[in-house]
């Protein structure tokens, strides 16, 4: 193992589809999508241009069947952390073809950020209320010495 080298994908984007769920043999879930990022800039003639990077995604065990299977869907827009994985294979004519996209990592690698609507039927937050409380309370009258900081 080659020391001082690091392999970390992080992406924020949006699933172009429905992940696919499929189980391995011993039962483990394989979640696998496509995550959409955009860049934009200027061309020489101040006219904007777009490109849109589609990264092959895959999450194993829990991620996969607890976060990535009920809440993630089309359009979700989700942070993504990883590392990048090339794999190879042969063609039918034995050709060698290569695939590389990002495995996320087992414990925090993927976090949903919004859904893909405003109909969606789950809580993107994973049951967190994000909604900014507003207090009734009266707060003109505090000073400084209020403060805990």
């Amino acid at each position: 193992m080659a020391k001082g080298t690091v392999n970390k994908v992080t992406l924020i984007g949006r699933l172009g589809q429905d992940p696919e769920i499929r189980f391995s043999g011993d039962g483990r879930a394989i979640a696998s999508f496509s995550v959409a990022t955009n860049e934009s800039w200027k061309n020489k003639n101040g006219e904007i241009q777009e490109r849109t990077e589609w990264t092959k995604c895959t999450a194993f065990g829990g991620t996969a069947e607890k976060y990535i299977q009920p809440y993630v869907k089309k359009g979700s827009l989700v942070y993504i952390e990883g590392s990048l994985k090339t794999d190879k294979w042969q063609d039918k004519d034995g050709n060698d073809k290569y695939s590389t996209g990002v495995v996320l990592n087992n414990f925090g690698g993927i976090q949903i950020l919004g859904g893909g609507d405003n109909n969606s039927n789950y809580d993107s937050a994973g049951g967190m209320n994000q909604t900014p409380k507003t207090s009734e309370e009266n707060t003109s009258q505090v000073t400084e010495d209020d403060l805990p900081f």
